[in-house]
């Protein structure tokens, strides 16, 4: 793939997403366009608002059963709906990789650390297995694990959280992506490794000139780490705002979630109740407030 200096990174246009119920076809992502280069985009919203199935959408990491409807999912240049499967496993890991939330749920329980970040590299990487050892090793480094030797031959159950975390990470990078999406990579952390993950993460996106999607319920976090921020409500995108605009925004959506959040140096009292309008997932609406 070819990419050229005015050409986007990532390019979502008109992307719907459904699942089959019972009664009838339910819309998990309505609508939602937006384009990026290389730079850091944080994707916010509620429980159910589509963020991460957007996320997934774009790797096609869906369930069989869901339908994905796109006018383009182009990633530099290159249409991934027209990719068959062979060619999507190429793309996921040296394309694009993602970062999923827990690493207790995404790492083989039965394979040591280094076994399952060595494959990562191997399966894009023509190299012997000393090569694909060291390269794990200085992987490992670069994310700030002390004893990377000791860490490689730990199976997941041995590491702690915030290290899982960290493993997870050096087994989405090592293949040298372009893109990295980070589906609430720190949701399960205490605020300090919070804090350190996300040092490496931004340390690591910004030396490599990669792209970033960053999706997590943490409004102030993702305003603070990311360069642009798109606000999801009901599967739709409400705005995508500049992370340094964000507490000038007028939508009342996200006005609301600002609203919500506790502040340290606020006045004592319950926090007011996020209200939502149906009138936000109207296209007529949506037309006038963009």
């Amino acid at each position: 793939m070819t990419e050229s200096v005015h050409e986007p990174l990532l390019s979502v246009q008109n992307l719907w997403v459904t699942f089959p119920s019972l009664k009838k076809e339910v819309a998990a992502v309505r609508n939602v366009s937006f384009t990026m280069g290389r730079e850091k985009i944080g994707i916010v919203g509620e429980s159910g608002s589509g963020k991460s199935v957007t996320g997934r959408a774009v790797l096609r990491l869906l369930p069989s059963y869901a339908r994905i409807e796109a006018d383009q999912i182009a990633y530099q240049g290159a249409d991934l709906q027209g990719c068959t499967e062979k060619q999507m496993r190429r793309i996921r890991g040296k394309g694009i990789s993602m970062v999923m939330q827990d690493p207790k749920y995404s790492l083989n329980p039965v394979h040591t650390v280094g076994r399952q970040i060595r494959e990562a590299y191997a399966i894009h990487h023509r190299v012997s297995s000393r090569e694909a050892k060291n390269q794990t090793l200085n992987m490992l480094a670069a994310v700030r694990i002390r004893n990377p030797e000791q860490v490689y031959r730990l199976y997941p159950h041995e590491v702690s959280g915030g290290m899982g975390q960290r493993i997870m990470i050096a087994m989405m990078l090592i293949p040298k992506p372009g893109l990295m999406i980070a589906d609430e990579p720190t949701s399960a952390l205490d605020v300090t490794v919070q804090l350190q993950v996300l040092a490496i993460l931004d340390d690591l996106v910004s030396e490599r000139g990669m792209g970033l999607i960053f999706i997590s319920h943490d409004l102030e976090l993702v305003s603070s780490f990311c360069d642009r921020i798109i606000i999801m409500y009901g599967g739709r995108i409400m705005e995508i705002i500049a992370a340094d605009e964000l507490h000038n925004s007028r939508h009342p959506y996200t006005r609301g979630l600002l609203n919500c959040l506790p502040r340290i140096d606020g006045e004592r009292g319950l926090l007011p109740v996020l209200m939502r309008d149906e009138a936000w997932l109207d296209e007529e609406y949506l037309s006038i407030s963009g």
